[in-house]
């Protein structure tokens, strides 16, 4: 008989009343019970832990599996034991305090199976109060790794992870370890899985706060546990990946994360002599991750940080903490000094002759924040006009030196265009209290694109619209059009504007999902036919008249008047072309008199400049038009097999007289 699909694994120490709703989410699972184990290990509880499992046990007699054992001190051992008799294709850990989202399992078997990965990480969400992970859930990933991911930053084991993986590299939770342990596992499980998938899309696990205090985390204070495991988890790194921008990626987490919350959490807390020694620790701990070009990964706020931990600068650390904690409150950016082309944030010791932290540590230059809000975006034919502000976050706007830049997507030309300053007089205001003014931070910009180009046009590509914003010798380019006025539409438009002898089509639409501007020139991706389509063809007045009306809807947001045609072609060479006007805002009316054609077989479609389509075919119940020239009866009507063929096809022709007279003497007498 096969086994179970899932093993769900539930370590539990003094768990009520958590384990209850624990155990009934894991039981109540839409993938069903027949594929599904819970093994439920009881670490030594001295609460009501025990006699709740047997009330479970009870309920859900074919389910569950429970062990005992005496406390072992951590999450470690218990897990351990539940993973050794997991007999399930996956299992997924469960914390006694957490629960999960009815479908959460079905949904992360149903995506390890379809992608073949071994590890499904299920989107978190803290209850309580509790805060969860979130930066690697923004969208669901199919297939993907820890370098090319965040799943690095949710080193918990609380996922589903392929049993053969587990099994094939003897993976354990370290029982030596009071706290981190997870770090070790699931670090190495990720870093042996063949694909990883991230479930985004449903709330599979829910983090619950204790009220009382007993999450684990919580219970075990102080950084000297942490401090433990934080060489360890380096080591695995080092081990297992080589040096170069992948180990930098994942060091990233334990330099930015770790570090602040072992020294912020617990080591600002302790005595001076912990502090000392703990820092000590700690330093020797992350010196196998700090080079060089670790820096460019780093804020300046974690380089200074990193610093400061490194020399054992323990005062200087602790100062900053409070710095930082002061920061949090506040809400207000630090000031800048901006010096020689580069930024340095205004950050405890700058400059300090004492301690001689060097500025590296403080610059900020290719991290400055660029705000801009748009007041117009619009396109007048080939003309793109805008207006707005855009200043660099915490610069002051004096010698401002901003350029509209339009950057063609596939090949990468740039051309940059001036742009006249406007004043913004107290703009900065409501926000950082009024600390930095940009009073200087307005805009206005005329784009043709008949001569941006140098003078010469621009060539057919999609141009992205960006501005570099420039205060105090720094400059910094920005995607504009994702913030805009109310009354600036996102919405695409698309104009036909004259080009030499003939038309040209530009579109300004904002990209998705960020909303940026981007000039489309050349239909790359907005055809002008599209925007072109023939509601009917009927006789004016409809009735058989002299003049065949058409009818349509042009959507384009301009174009050059009179430039819109029916054009009728009788296949031996001769042409007759009608105007098509405007009727009300998108609509288009076009007049054929048919008695100014020659006899033929006539086709048609409607022209826009180079652009045409074929025009629709003749109804067949059309009735004939007739009329006389020169004293000899004419006609005009739907041409044989037009309609078969999908084409417009009128016929002009005379009167046969005789053929005529013969059906109508042909015709019955009436009385």
């Amino acid at each position: 008989m096969p086994g179970p699909t899932v093993s769900v694994i539930i370590a539990a120490y003094n768990a009520m009343p958590y384990l209850t709703r624990c155990v009934t989410s894991a039981a109540e699972q839409t993938i069903g019970r027949d594929v599904l184990e819970v093994i439920v290990v009881d670490d030594g509880s001295t609460d009501g832990t025990a006699a709740e499992l047997e009330r479970l046990n009870a309920l859900y007699p074919d389910l569950l599996r429970i062990f005992r054992q005496e406390n072992s001190g951590g999450p470690s051992a218990p897990r351990n034991l539940g993973l050794d008799h997991a007999r399930g294709r996956f299992v997924f850990f469960l914390d006694a305090d957490d629960h999960l989202g009815a479908e959460a399992l079905e949904r992360m078997v149903a995506t390890a199976e379809r992608h073949a990965t071994d590890v499904v990480l299920g989107r978190t969400v803290g209850v309580g109060g509790r805060g969860a992970p979130a930066s690697m859930f923004d969208r669901n990933q199919p297939r993907t790794d820890v370098f090319s991911s965040r799943v690095w930053w949710t080193l918990n084991p609380m996922k589903l992870f392929r049993r053969a993986l587990l099994e094939r590299h003897a993976l354990r939770f370290p029982t030596d370890l009071p706290i981190g342990e997870d770090q070790m596992f699931t670090g190495a499980a990720y870093l042996h899985a063949d694909g990883i998938s991230v479930v985004a899309d449903y709330d599979c696990l829910y983090w619950v706060q204790r009220e009382d205090g007993g999450n684990i985390t919580r219970r075990l204070r102080g950084s000297e546990p942490r401090v433990r495991f934080l060489p360890r988890v380096v080591r695995l790194l080092l081990d297992h990946v080589p040096a170069g921008p992948g180990r930098d990626h994942l060091a990233h987490r334990h330099l930015t994360v770790d570090v602040w919350n072992i020294v912020a959490g617990h080591l600002v807390h302790e005595p001076r002599a912990t502090q000392r020694a703990m820092l000590a620790r700690l330093a020797d701990a992350v010196e196998p991750l700090l080079h060089e070009g670790m820096r460019e990964r780093l804020s300046a706020m974690a380089r200074l940080r990193l610093h400061l931990v490194s020399h054992r600068m323990l005062d200087e650390l602790i100062a900053l903490v409070a710095f930082e904690r002061d920061l949090e409150r506040g809400g207000a950016a630090t000031p800048l000094l901006v010096e020689n082309g580069r930024a340095y944030a205004r950050y405890p010791f700058l400059r300090d002759p004492g301690r001689a932290v060097p500025d590296h540590c403080y610059d900020v230059t290719d991290r400055l924040g660029v705000r801009h809000h748009l007041t117009r975006a619009e396109l007048d034919g080939a003309t793109l006009h805008l207006a707005g502000h855009a200043y660099l976050h915490r610069v002051p706007t004096l010698d401002v030196g901003t350029e509209l830049v339009l950057r063609e997507r596939e090949s990468g030309v740039e051309h940059r265009l001036p742009v006249t300053p406007a004043a913004t007089p107290g703009l900065g205001a409501d926000e950082d209290g009024g600390r930095f003014v940009y009073d200087l931070a307005g805009f206005t910009a005329r784009v043709d694109v008949t001569t941006a180009a140098g003078g010469a046009p621009l060539t057919d590509g999609l141009w992205d619209v960006s501005l570099a914003v420039g205060a105090q010798g720094l400059s910094r380019e920005t995607r504009i059009g994702r913030t805009r006025a109310g009354d600036v539409s996102g919405a695409t438009r698309t104009h036909v504007v004259p080009d030499g002898n003939t038309l040209r089509a530009v579109t300004l639409y904002t990209t998705r999902p960020h909303g940026n501007l981007t000039l489309d020139l050349g239909e790359r991706k907005h055809a002008v036919l599209s925007h072109l389509t023939v509601d009917g063809v009927r006789w004016a007045g409809g009735a058989p008249a002299a003049e065949l009306e058409i009818n349509g809807l042009c959507t384009l947001a301009g174009y050059p008047e009179g430039a819109l045609r029916v054009v009728l072609d009788d296949g031996t060479g001769t042409a007759a072309s009608f105007t098509a006007r405007r009727d009300g805002d998108v609509g288009f009316v076009a007049r054929i008199p048919v008695t100014r054609l020659t006899s033929g077989d006539w086709g048609g479609e409607l022209r826009l400049g180079p652009w045409a389509s074929p025009l629709p075919p003749l109804p067949a119940a059309l009735p004939p038009a007739k009329w006389r020239r020169n004293g000899l009866p004419r006609y005009a009507k739907p041409a044989p097999g037009g309609a078969a063929r999908g084409r417009f096809a009128l016929r002009v022709a005379r009167t046969a007289l005789l053929r005529a007279l013969l059906r109508r003497c042909a015709l019955p007498r009436s009385g």
